[in-house]
């Protein structure tokens, strides 16, 4: 079992960045593919970024390459998504999840509770 807790949202301009962060205990961060979802009112959860386990590779949506940064802490058994550049169409509730690199939601076994970034303009 694998238990995540997200936070680091909040309130921002557009522009701004924040940083989010999942701590995971039950299972080191090292051994679990980790990733991060999104959903705004009224729309589907989307893919936002994952990361491999052993810290290598990095996927992201087209929407925010070049903006957002997965990365994780083995130490800390943390995942980070650095957010950078922040639009207005970023607004949503961010999820972390484990167990899997894919872009579908219904890939990954474990599941955080949530933390609301909003972007006002």
């Amino acid at each position: 079992q694998v238990q995540l807790v997200e936070s680091g949202g909040g309130l921002v301009q557009t522009g701004g960045s924040l940083r989010l962060s999942c701590a995971a205990s039950g299972r080191t961060v090292s051994s679990i593919s980790a990733g991060w979802f999104r959903q705004a009112p009224g729309k589907e959860r989307e893919f936002v970024a994952a990361i491999k386990w052993g810290g290598g590779s990095t996927y992201y949506a087209d929407s925010v390459k070049g903006r957002f940064t997965i990365s994780r802490d083995n130490a800390k058994n943390t995942v980070y998504l650095q957010l950078n550049t922040l639009k207005t169409e970023d607004t949503a509730v961010y999820y972390c999840a484990a167990g899997s690199t894919s872009t579908r939601a219904e890939n990954y076994s474990y599941w955080g509770q949530g933390t609301q970034v909003t972007v006002s303009s």
